[in-house]
């Protein structure tokens, strides 16, 4: 007689056997493209985190060290309040609805969370998505027709090309900040019906803000439609937190703003489009990420709801972040190193070789200080770099200890 061991055993053995027959092919075709970024330096390892995050983490080696490399602008993602508001959700709304919104995937915290952003942002409506990748999914296609044209910035966020990719629009690309360039596009679409410049409002990699001035007047002039994505200046950026647009005193002057709660916001996930309630009431009809992707999980929705609150009731830790990115970037620049963008919390240390940028974020982290080397295909060829965020709950003693180790290994690699 066989046991229920040996049942299970048997049906193990098949079951490998089934499935290395049927992905045999696999290996011999993606082994070179795998070598090759490995040859190359480009390869992403992901480093386990076993703590929350913060400004100090701990990998899941055991190892502590300091984290200059998260999104987690206001140092919000572990905050106790936020937390108590997600327990707290959890208890009342449970994990998730298990549905898309217009079934029954809409609960009123979901309402709540929507109304709160489009006060925030002083607009009539907002529509929230999983992420803010969804929202720029879910944009263009809807709104843009054959008839119009869609002008974007070169250097645009992979998740604005991939959504303007969807939609039949015609599609031109200005160079990165360019308005010479961004006119002559426009004049170019001016027998579309409609002309949308989509540009970030400040650009992840590098750090600089989108001339945004320039960017309105050009669409007033060519009577276009300006759409910012905000996700690195939302909850952070400008005297009240209202992101690109308050920085350069044009509140209320953009006309589609598509951001996230996953970076200043919690850092926890979801993202939104807030403008008219037109397009909202649209996007909420058409829109192919809303209608055919969950809801937001309401401990999501609840920590979203609670960090605008906090953002809107306390500009403290909006001041501490613009401090702490002054302190370092002047440290850095006095010590030799070529910091890019425009006083961003994101501090690109510009390197070039993809392997040097590599070999100094490892050597960062055997001095407890973690940060991570990009390089091509997330920045252009022969511009890697180190990308340093700094957080409002940083102190003046992580930022020293920071930079000391920075000049230490940049002149051991012969960076300075």
């Amino acid at each position: 007689m066989i046991n229920m061991y040996q049942v299970f055993s048997i049906h193990r053995r098949v079951s490998q056997t089934s499935v290395k027959r049927y992905f045999s092919a696999f290996p011999e075709i993606l082994q070179p493209e795998l070598t090759e970024i490995k040859n190359a330096g480009t390869w992403k390892n992901e480093r386990i985190i076993s703590s929350s995050q913060n400004t100090s983490i701990k990998l899941n080696n055991g190892q502590k060290v300091l984290n200059f490399c998260a999104n987690n602008y206001l140092g919000l993602s572990d905050n106790p309040v936020l937390i108590k508001a997600a327990k707290e959700a959890l208890d009342k709304y449970g994990a998730g609805l298990s549905s898309v919104r217009f079934i029954c995937g809409t609960q009123d915290i979901h309402k709540q969370l929507e109304s709160k952003i489009a006060e925030f942002h002083g607009r009539e409506d907002a529509i929230a998505y999983i992420s803010c990748f969804d929202a720029n999914a879910g944009l263009f296609e809807i709104l843009l027709t054959p008839e119009d044209a869609v002008i974007s910035d070169e250097l645009n966020h992979a998740s604005i090309i991939d959504g303007i990719r969807l939609c039949k629009a015609k599609k031109f690309r200005y160079k990165h900040r360019d308005l010479a360039d961004l006119e002559s596009k426009l004049q170019e679409a001016q027998s579309c019906r409609m002309r949308l410049i989509a540009t970030d409002g400040v650009f992840s990699m590098d750090g600089n803000y989108a001339p945004l001035p320039e960017i309105i007047n050009l669409a007033r002039k060519y009577n276009a439609i300006t759409f910012v994505d905000d996700c690195h200046a939302t909850g952070f950026i400008g005297k009240t937190g209202r992101g690109t647009e308050e920085y350069y005193n044009l509140l209320g002057q953009v006309d589609i703003i598509n951001s996230t709660l996953g970076k200043a916001l919690g850092g926890a996930a979801g993202g939104y489009t807030t403008s008219s309630k037109e397009l909202i009431d649209l996007l909420r009809q058409r829109s192919r990420p809303y209608l055919f992707s969950n809801a937001i999980p309401p401990a999501v929705a609840a920590v979203g709801i609670k960090a605008i609150k906090l953002v809107m009731s306390d500009p403290s830790l909006m001041n501490r972040v613009e401090e702490n990115t002054q302190r370092f970037r002047k440290a850095m620049t006095a010590a030799g190193f070529t910091i890019s963008g425009d006083n961003h919390p994101i501090s690109p240390v510009m390197l070039g070789d993809a392997k040097l940028a590599s070999t100094f974020a490892d050597k960062m982290l055997e001095r407890g200080i973690y940060v991570i080397g990009f390089s091509y295909p997330v920045v252009p060829k022969g511009k890697a770099r180190i990308r340093v965020q700094l957080s409002a709950v940083h102190t003046s003693e992580d930022i020293d200890r920071t930079v000391n180790a920075f000049v230490d290994i940049g002149k051991e690699l012969g960076v300075i």
